[in-house]
């Protein structure tokens, strides 16, 4: 099995339950991790033979731009678009941590984890 993953990739975006938080914005981290059986020879040195990270990076890019209440439904379609553009995928795994969220005191972030792992029949 191969992993292919983005870490820390970083976005300003409006996602937050309060209408503050979607007026303000602030700073997100993802994370993406796939894992996948190569569908080709990895001798072959052939892009098409694995996942681009370039796609997963677009479909972070794509999905943080639709301001939403809660991150873990942002983490959700993530994972499905990513899905959608790879069905060979076997286990995808999406974090995203919210930067200094606005709570009393001081946090370093606050995140959600969503992760997916292809049944043995492909329906999950």
């Amino acid at each position: 099995m191969i992993t292919v993953a983005l870490h820390g990739a970083e976005f300003f975006a409006r996602h937050g339950f309060y209408p503050e938080e979607q007026l303000l914005g602030c700073k997100f981290l993802v994370d993406i991790s796939v894992g996948f059986m190569p569908v080709g020879e990895l001798h072959e040195d052939n892009l098409a033979n694995t996942v681009n990270y370039e796609q997963l990076y677009r479909i972070a890019c794509l999905q943080m731009q639709q301001p939403r209440k809660l991150i873990e439904t942002l983490a959700q379609a993530i994972l499905d678009d990513i899905k959608k553009e790879h069905s060979f995928v076997e286990t995808i795994v999406v974090t995203i941590k919210k930067l200094n969220p606005p709570m009393r005191g001081r946090i370093d972030h606050s995140g959600v984890t969503i992760s997916y792992t292809r049944s043995e029949n492909g329906i999950q």
